[in-house]
């Protein structure tokens, strides 16, 4: 038997893609890409960003909507971590559809591990129920149920970047991180 290097191309593990729905916003008078984050979604965004930290799925790239409460929700987000990663504020990303935000994904270096798409609805939604072959079970049913402001879905594939496809990746978790609100007085 031989010493030699296994010389077989190997992938180098799994690529993890975490989308972000942006925190919550509620000014109607103010045109839509226009719009800042509620003071709920000003509490929501750090609790997704410390989610993220605690679990250890910090992100090595980001790609932003460019409208305010996504670009607003991503300073919150990186507030939570000891280095924030490049960020992206791509135009294709506002409003987009599943297909559009794949083919997003699919320009991600190969060098880039956990990629953090922060996006609006329902586009999000649509590319994690399109993504997610299978996963949990529980957080599947939610996904489909609903993806509220500052949901935060975590999928896994073995294909790199170019080659994510529908039903190619592993939704590992959903949550929907809620920050404390506070009270005069306390």
């Amino acid at each position: 038997m031989s010493s030699a290097p296994d010389s077989r191309p190997t992938r180098p593990g799994p690529f993890r893609l975490v989308v972000l729905r942006h925190a919550k916003s509620a000014w109607p008078e103010v045109e839509d890409r226009d719009r800042p984050l509620a003071p709920r979604g000003r509490r929501d965004a750090p609790a997704a960003g410390r989610r993220l930290a605690d679990a250890g799925c910090l992100p090595d790239a980001v790609v932003c909507s460019p409208s305010r409460r996504t670009r607003e929700t991503w300073e919150l987000v990186a507030a939570q971590f000891a280095a924030a990663p490049p960020v992206t504020f791509d135009d294709r990303v506002y409003g987009a559809s599943a297909a559009r935000l794949l083919d997003v994904v699919r320009e991600t270096p190969a060098g880039v591990r956990t990629l953090l798409l922060i996006g609006h609805q329902p586009g999000v939604q649509d590319l994690v129920l399109s993504l997610a072959g299978g996963g949990d079970d529980e957080a599947l049913a939610r996904v489909r149920e609903k993806f509220p402001t500052s949901g935060l879905a975590v999928l896994e594939s073995p294909a790199p970047w170019p080659e994510f496809g529908a039903g190619g990746a592993v939704l590992r978790d959903f949550a929907v991180p809620r920050g404390v609100k506070h009270t005069r007085g306390e």
